[in-house]
């Protein structure tokens, strides 16, 4: 059977046909401007990272660890005899945890960009698992005993002549981005995933890490807990100092930089009251 149309209706077919073929070209630009803002959307999530991926370390790490009032730390586990341990855990006694089990001193370390996303396991921007140790993150172990029973927090508060936590830098300019890359985690010995302190966190959290801040004067409150402490009950906490490479600020410009880390720990009752 042969159909037969008239003048109009060739029209109208020729108006489908193009429009069928405009339809497709839309779709396929579509498809490519969705492609390239995929790549965008990538290119953007790395550049954060050092264009380099050695001798792009940040440099000179100075560390200080002081405790507040019925609380003590020590490098060792001396048992209940909390007379045995300290107050204060000096660049000195974390240089010779670090000979002992690294061969490598703080002057030695310089911390490549790496992530996490418990603060305990890390990677490259490869995926590569690294260690810690020289151009990687810093890692060492301290023990810490109370006098009593207790919460302890990460305090930015002076107590007992102790200046509060602070991650701070000499450097200026772009350089000085680096006390916003920085990460200090505390690993509560079998517990996971390790608590997360950002310095002057400034936006969202990266790579599914939940992170916290201080505030100045301190706020003691249940999200600032680290861990607890039963009486004269020693617990080991690993500590790790890391550039976090998805900050932000973890780029080219704060390369070569100098940190300073300073933590002091409070102690506070169930309600976060804490000890005078």
């Amino acid at each position: 059977m042969v159909i037969v149309m008239d003048k109009n209706q060739q029209q109208l077919l020729l108006e489908i046909e193009k429009l069928n073929k405009a339809q497709a070209r839309i779709k396929r630009k579509t498809t490519f401007m969705l492609g390239v803002i995929a790549l965008l959307v990538l290119i953007t999530s790395t550049l954060a990272w050092f264009t380099l991926n050695s001798f792009a370390s940040v440099e000179n790490i100075q560390m200080d660890i002081t405790t507040g009032v019925e609380l003590r730390v020590d490098m060792e586990n001396h048992g209940s005899d909390i007379e045995l341990y300290k107050k204060t855990i000096t660049n000195e006694m974390i240089n010779s945890y670090l000979a002992t089990h690294g061969s490598y001193t703080l002057a030695d370390q310089e911390l490549d960009p790496v992530t996490t996303s418990n603060g305990i396991a890390f990677q490259n921007q490869s995926g590569v698992t690294r260690e810690p140790g020289e151009h990687s993150y810093l890692e060492f172990e301290c023990y810490f005993i109370a006098s009593k029973d207790m919460w302890v927090h990460l305090s930015s508060d002076d107590a007992n002549d102790f200046e509060g936590t602070l991650v701070s830098t000499t450097e200026t300019g772009l350089k000085a981005d680096i006390i916003q890359a920085v990460r200090v985690g505390f690993e509560e010995d079998g517990a996971t995933p390790a608590a997360i302190y950002e310095p002057n966190k400034s936006g969202g959290a990266v790579n599914g890490q939940t992170t916290f801040d201080l505030s100045v004067p301190m706020n003691y409150t249940n999200d600032t807990r680290l861990f607890h402490l039963n009486e004269l009950e020693p617990k080991k906490v690993t500590i790790r100092v890391w550039a976090e490479g998805n900050d932000p600020q973890c780029d080219d410009d704060v390369q070569r930089s100098n940190l300073t880390v300073r933590l002091l720990f409070s102690g506070t009752d169930e309600n976060n009251a804490p000890f005078a």
